[in-house]
């Protein structure tokens, strides 16, 4: 039995040392991570070689348990049984990829096993319980929601150790030498078969965790790209400003080619396939105008998929991603590579992510113009004091985040997506439901909290429907208030209340805050006046006061009530819901 240990993990060894060269290729973990069914075909072609590799390399046993160690096995005698590290591939083959992969995997190794017996009656069993444990395999442990997701070693041991112990079941009630293989088998397959599932897994958590810390890194770079770009798409979606914004991507990430365009022509394209993506021409690939049309990310593997017009167009791989405002797509963002093998989930979610910054920018821009056509004074003025002093604190929040915490640092720039989302709203909004105020209100707290953890709690409390209609920024600004003014350098404790009732036809909102209270020299002029301090300007109540006398009535403006104990401040409004006239 300690030979046939030797042998055994000489043979594992062999197909650890395949799985890490293999996991070594970009292009197999893209596939690990795809769901889509040409994938998952080529997934189980890969782990059915790994599991056809482990028949044939495996250790032949007479029915007297006596070992014949042979270099490659394309046949076995009548009678003699295997022992090899077939189970492995297959329980890993569903681990990675699925039961549906698993089982497939499954099917073609036991196939497989059955060949090698010259098809012989007794050996059949072998198809029905590599099926199982590929399919078993997959249900234990299969998490596409997180296609970044790996089993860890020691639950892969004990996936090892249920899956060898079920083969080793069939070949106990099927072998003709049941009993007496399984006792000599048994101990050796289980335990260095389960150990090598552990170190296949480790190779691969290994390579997912680099993965993880080149998107921390991605991150921080689409943190300085944002900053970068921020000025030149306030301005708009056109060739100078496309221009600019290209050559930051280029320069900020790994892609060989970058392209923006509007519904019709290329605005600007830096990279491979400069000679003929030319700025100012009508696009020339496919792809790009079934994006436009469908509104929704594609990502092509091959040049085919691109469908570019031009014959010796160098660009095999390419994502292309909508410039999507107020539910029309305005243009795309396109990354490109020149070798296919390049494209992994990392860049996707890394070119999702700069297109929805990206049209967020070109969205805020329009907004400003919009303002300024319109002369709206209130809200341009609380877009100009919100944008860009929070913009880049919460930039600086989130690169700190990145390196301990790159899935929270996600997170956060969707809050930060949200957050801007809901000031582009509120530009072009007089009213707006209670259900968006809360949502932007909840992105800002969340952005506030991770710059000042536990420095704050907020508790949201209404009884009315989350339709009612309330100006936007009403309750963002009076929460941002509070946290800014109401608690001096107190660094625990601090607890604001929001409260929304209905008061007879009345919607009634209280911000109350456990602060040092407002001096009497400043609160008579709150609302009314600017009135600057170390944080800002001082122009947000008073733009707030205005604009809720001004769409409603003198009853609507703010009321003041503190002391030492803290600070209420009241709104009372018409009650209305959505949909009223």
């Amino acid at each position: 039995m300690f030979y046939l240990t030797i042998l055994m993990i000489e043979r594992v060894g062999f197909v650890i040392i395949l799985a890490f060269l293999l996991v070594n290729v970009p292009a197999f973990r893209r596939l690990m991570s795809s769901d889509r069914l040409i994938d998952r075909v080529q997934l189980t072609i890969i782990f059915a070689i790994f599991a056809i590799l482990a028949n044939s390399t495996g250790i032949e046993i007479d029915p007297a348990n006596q070992l014949h160690d042979k270099v490659f096995l394309t046949t076995i005698s009548e009678n003699y049984s295997i022992v090899n590290a077939r189970i492995l591939a297959v329980s890993v083959a569903g681990i990675i990829g699925g039961p549906w992969v698993g089982g497939a995997v499954g099917l073609i190794a036991g196939l497989h096993r059955v060949m090698l017996g010259n098809m012989a009656a007794q050996s059949w069993f072998y198809v029905p319980s590599s099926v199982l444990i590929g399919l078993l395999s997959g249900y234990l442990y299969n998490d596409r929601r997180n296609p970044f997701a790996v089993m860890s070693p020691w639950h892969g041991f004990l996936v090892g150790l249920l899956m060898e112990s079920i083969q080793m079941v069939f070949i106990f009630l099927f072998s003709p030498t049941g009993w007496t293989l399984v006792q000599y088998i048994a101990l050796p397959m289980i335990l260095v078969n389960s150990v090598g599932t552990s170190v296949f897994l480790s190779i691969i958590g290994m390579f997912r965790r680099q993965e993880e810390e080149t998107r921390a890194m991605q991150t921080h770079s689409v943190l300085e790209l944002t900053k970068e770009t921020l000025p030149y798409l306030r301005n708009g979606l056109n060739m100078q400003s496309a221009r600019q914004v290209v050559r930051a991507i280029k320069r900020h990430t790994n892609f060989d080619a970058v392209s923006l365009t509007d519904r019709q022509t290329i605005l600007a394209h830096v990279g491979a396939g400069s000679d003929h993506h030319i700025p100012g021409k009508m696009m020339l690939t496919h792809l790009s105008e079934t994006v436009i049309e469908s509104g929704r990310v594609h990502i092509a593997h091959n040049r085919d998929e691109i469908g570019c017009s031009h014959r010796d167009c160098p660009l095999e791989a390419a994502i292309v991603v909508p410039l999507r405002i107020r539910e029309r797509v305005v243009g795309t963002l396109k990354m490109y590579y020149t070798a296919a093998w390049r494209l992994t989930p990392v860049e996707v979610q890394l070119a999702e992510g700069l297109g929805e910054i990206f049209a967020n920018q070109i969205a805020l821009g329009q907004a400003e113009m919009q303002a300024k056509l319109v002369r709206d004074a209130e809200i341009k003025s609380l877009q100009a004091q919100v944008n860009p002093h929070f913009f880049f604190n919460a930039i600086n929040t989130i690169s700190a985040m990145m390196r301990r915490d790159s899935e929270k640092a996600r997170q956060l720039l969707l809050q930060l997506s949200t957050y801007f989302r809901a000031n582009l709203i509120g530009a072009r909004s007089t009213q707006i439901t209670l259900a968006q105020e809360r949502d932007h209100v909840h992105a800002y707290l969340t952005l506030e909290q991770t710059r000042f953890p536990d420095r704050f709690k907020v508790n949201f409390n209404n009884t009315v429907g989350d339709d009612v209609l309330l100006p936007p920024f009403t309750i963002q600004v009076l929460v941002e208030n509070a946290l800014k003014h109401a608690f001096g350098h107190r660094m625990h404790g601090n607890v604001v209340n929001i409260n929304l009732a209905a008061v007879g036809d009345r919607l009634q909102i209280k911000v109350a805050d456990n602060g040092e209270g407002i001096a009497p020299n400043i609160l008579g002029r709150l609302g009314h006046e600017p009135v600057r301090s170390s944080h800002g300007t001082g122009t947000a109540l008073q733009n707030l006061n205005q604009r809720l006398v001004g769409l409603y009535d003198k009853r609507s403006q703010l009321n003041f009530a503190t002391s030492q104990a803290g600070t209420t401040v009241t709104i009372s409004i018409p009650l209305v819901t959505k949909g009223e006239s």
